[in-house]
Order: structure tokens, then C-alpha cells, then sequence
């Protein structure tokens, strides 16, 4: 799995997202890489779609973990 497509994955469903942090995750582990633990799932969303729902704040925090985890591993590369 290349690094640019990792980027470009969505991260808008909890199905997805679990399979693209174990991708990332996969990808560290064959690169001898240490990521910090993703983001855990809400667990209190009451499936109304509330503004600001627990959801969205998973997804964004998914995404900022994507960013540190693409540039830790695009670190190892150039080392």
C-alpha cells in the first residue's frame, strides 16, 4: 500500500476508518515505525444526527492522526 494513497482514503464511516487505521498501522509495523494509538470510536452517540455529534469529532480527530501517522512513516522512508 503506498503512503499517497493512504491519503486519500475516506475517513467517513466507522467501517472504513477502522480498516484504513489498521492499514496505516500494518504499513508502521513492516516499517518499524511507532504511531501513537488512533483515536478511539464514540460509544455515546444516541443516532439522532445531532449538530456536532460524536461522530464528527471522531472523524476529525481521524484525521488529524492520518496526518501524523502519513508523516511518520514518510519520515522513515527518507531515513
Amino acid at each position: 500500500m503506498r503512503i499517497e494513497s493512504l491519503a486519500c482514503t475516506p475517513l467517513s464511516d466507522g467501517p472504513s476508518t477502522r480498516a484504513f487505521f489498521a492499514q496505516v498501522q500494518a504499513l508502521a509495523l513492516e516499517q518499524g515505525v511507532t504511531l501513537r494509538q488512533p483515536p478511539p470510536e464514540p460509544t455515546t452517540c444516541c443516532g439522532r444526527g445531532c449538530d456536532g455529534c460524536v461522530w464528527e469529532g471522531f472523524f476529525a480527530a481521524a484525521e488529524f492522526w492520518r496526518g501524523d501517522a502519513l508523516q511518520a512513516l514518510g519520515a522513515a522512508k527518507v531515513l
